[in-house]
């Protein structure tokens, strides 16, 4: 047990006068945050970040069943109502997979019609971009049946070669390089999706060195899932996701990057990225649990756009309406029914 010498103690209490040493030399302001009292260059300024917080939501994705998340939209009718229910509750954009009878992600282009002409028809400044990785024979076409036809302003890219849980998920580089030409044909904008910094390096010596894709390029950081950058507790993440944004901002310092609620991670690493300055996905595709510490399955797509408002609230970033993440990314405006403005 420590010992401490009391007596001492009270002699140097006396010594100061029972006193703090105090000298406000600014007097007679005590304190300012922005000047000192001996020049006149700002001390402190606002911070240099987005002033509006992008928000999507991504309503179902490839992989959660119901015996998962029992909420978990499949149907084509249930993935448009939700994707709906967000746009009409203000979500910036919506990315949308859809899903076969059986509960599988498939490149259906009827169903991407299903789900998507009457969102154009409804909201025609809301960017929708969609996810399109072939992995079966005949899927290729399909996918590039679904870009020929103007559906999506933009689709990501994956530049990655990972596990994603007890899958293997590898985008061939010529795989890779082709569908980017695809996507720039078809007028949409490519989206760098990337899972851990790995990943990056791939973007960078594939995609970007070539002029394939322009910087300041448009990222989507995937975090958090099994496979991806772990993030199992919060030390993990928050050294996790600014070192692969370190690592995009040494190739594209300018770079438009949105970080995806996923994983255990969940909203806490969103509210992080929020906090950096940078953009969020929230919804359905990336996690069903609603915090990393607790076992809360997510309700619905809007419960979770509900969670991204609220970020964007606490952090003082408004959320950017459609027409203003349609600027952002650059994407071709549509006309008011919903069909794209071809350039020229």
């Amino acid at each position: 047990m420590t010992n401490i010498d009391w007596e001492r103690v009270s002699k140097g209490v006396a010594r100061e006068n029972e006193k703090m040493i105090w000298r406000p030399y600014g007097l007679p302001t005590v304190l300012d945050l922005e000047h000192s009292a001996y020049h006149d260059v700002p001390i402190s300024t606002p911070w240099d970040i987005p002033e509006k917080l992008a928000v999507s939501v991504a309503i179902t994705g490839a992989f959660f069943q119901h015996s998962q998340n029992p909420n978990q939209p499949i149907a084509p009718d249930d993935i448009l109502n939700s994707a709906r229910e967000v746009a009409r509750a203000g979500a910036s954009t919506v990315h949308i997979h859809v899903r076969d009878d059986q509960g599988y992600n498939v490149l259906s282009p009827e169903r991407f019609h299903h789900v998507i002409d009457p969102l154009h028809s409804e909201f025609p400044s809301l960017v929708v971009d969609g996810c399109l990785v072939p992995a079966l024979d005949g899927e290729w076409d399909l996918m590039k049946q679904v870009l020929s036809s103007g559906l999506l302003d933009a689709a990501p890219i994956n530049t990655t070669a990972t596990y994603i849980g007890d899958s293997l998920f590898v985008k061939p580089a010529p795989v890779m390089i082709e569908k980017v030409r695809l996507i720039n044909e078809a007028g949409a904008v490519p989206e760098i999706a990337v899972y851990t910094d790995a990943d990056v390096s791939n973007a960078d010596r594939f995609l970007i060195k070539p002029g394939l894709i322009q910087t300041p390029a448009v990222w989507l950081v995937l975090p958090a899932l099994p496979g991806c950058s772990p993030m199992e507790n919060p030390r993990q993440m928050i050294e996790g996701l600014t070192r692969t944004v370190s690592a995009i901002k040494d190739i594209d310092p300018d770079a438009f990057i949105m970080v995806c609620a996923a994983g255990r991670a969940s909203t806490h690493v969103a509210t992080l990225a929020a906090l950096m300055g940078l953009h969020i996905r929230v919804g359905m595709e990336d996690t069903y649990w609603l915090y990393p510490h607790r076992q809360d399955k997510i309700q619905s797509n809007l419960q979770a756009l509900h969670m991204g408002q609220l970020i964007a609230e606490v952090t003082g970033r408004p959320v950017a309406t459609p027409g203003e993440y349609r600027a952002m990314l650059g994407a071709p405006e549509r006309t008011q029914t919903g069909e794209p403005v071809r350039a020229g």
